[in-house]
């Protein structure tokens, strides 16, 4: 009898220890997430000639993090953002993400940087369930098919490169040509700009690479030149940009067209006056339009901050990817984790920030595809 007792009652302890695993597991959260704080992070490119971008980006980010945190956080819980250095380096790129997702154990990956580094980086967010909110990159080969824990933000370079090629066409321009880095991003910025150029029946008359450790912008200048194009496209961003527009302009004057990821701060800072008449694709609202709520919040809290700070359009990007994610932080209820995560921000519906419009379902999470081309002008600023 004693014995038949203390089987029941190892029986009843079983069971209700299975009970306690499964009710808590129903409420559990995830990796990251705490009753007390979110920790998000990414491995980022902040240093060499694409470092002042993503740096603008992080920044953009954290001052729309630091408004949430000082308001309460979302659900009592506050957001902790780390980036860490890559220095564009995809091996670099992988073992940062393992660390952050094994060490740190961040809820989201937020904003990494580069094409090839994404691509390698994913099977580690796939295997461990780890989302990958507003990777910076646009290409087509990311946007195929269907990534539950992949969510984009910002347009693709398709959609960047049609719209450029689109404006030369209008303009009756028939000679163009690019310059591109020698590299996944460059080659990436190529395929896009060759397939908009074959639909709209305007091929390049030129193709000029640059080594992206060791450029030779003298030569690919000079290259350039023999063509002769009206209208140059950089596949290039950050400094190696500004340097290309210098060796360009020391001999030639075409029109210059970058993608949204080269940084106007950049080419005012390296090239004051040259950087004049630049035209960007922009895949987020002008932040010279106060009256778009969204600008005009961003615009409040930089002045709140530092009444001299300058906005900057691609600090404006970081802001609009960390109102979104948080936008679906709060969608998702106070049980936080990655399934309620990703089934709120496919229930959102439209999201509209100005003329930029987003919508995700269980079928894309391909994001926005608004773009805008914007003139540097004599002011340095981004007329749209």
């Amino acid at each position: 009898m004693p014995a038949a007792l203390n089987h029941i009652s190892l029986a009843s302890t079983l069971c209700a220890a299975v009970l306690a695993l499964t009710v808590s597991g129903a409420q559990a959260v995830d990796a990251g997430v705490t009753d007390t704080e979110i920790r998000i992070g990414a491995s980022a490119v902040l240093t060499g000639p694409l470092g002042p971008q993503t740096l603008s980006y992080g920044a953009g980010a954290k001052l729309y993090f630091d408004s949430v945190n000082a308001n309460g956080g979302v659900n009592g819980r506050k957001i902790f953002y780390t980036q860490i250095d890559d220095g564009f380096d995809v091996a670099q790129s992988v073992e940062n993400t393992k660390k952050l997702i094994d060490d740190d154990e961040v809820f989201v990956l937020f904003q990494p940087t580069g094409t090839p580094h994404t691509v390698a980086l994913l099977p580690l967010a796939i295997q461990s369930k780890t989302i990958v909110f507003g990777p910076v990159t646009g290409a087509s080969t990311l946007r195929v098919g269907y990534n539950r824990y992949l969510f984009h933000v910002r347009a693709g370079y398709s959609d960047e490169a049609l719209r450029i090629v689109q404006q030369l066409r209008q303009m009756g321009t028939t000679k163009v040509a690019m310059v591109y880095q020698d590299d996944g991003f460059g080659k990436t910025l190529l395929a896009e700009v060759k397939h908009a150029a074959e639909k709209l029946k305007l091929p390049l008359i030129a193709e000029v690479k640059l080594d992206p450790k060791r450029p030779d912008f003298k030569n690919a200048a000079f290259l350039l030149q023999k063509a002769a194009p009206q209208a140059v496209i950089m596949g290039t961003a950050g400094t190696t940009f500004s340097n290309m527009t210098r060796a360009i302009y020391a001999s030639q004057r075409p029109l210059l067209y970058g993608f949204s990821v080269a940084n106007v701060d950049t080419l005012n800072k390296d090239l004051g006056p040259q950087a004049r008449g630049i035209i960007l694709a922009q895949i987020v609202p002008s932040i010279r339009n106060a009256s778009t709520p969204i600008v005009s919040e961003y615009l409040g809290l930089l002045s709140n901050k530092n009444a001299s700070a300058k906005p900057s359009a691609a600090q404006f990007e970081g802001f609009v990817h960390a109102k979104l994610l948080v936008q679906g932080f709060r969608a998702a209820g106070p049980k936080l984790n990655t399934d309620n995560f990703i089934k709120a921000m496919e229930s959102l519906g439209e999201v509209r920030y100005g003329k930029f419009t987003i919508r995700y379902s269980p079928q894309s999470h391909n994001g926005a595809s608004h773009v805008e081309l914007a003139i540097v002008s004599n002011t340095g600023e981004l007329v749209y």
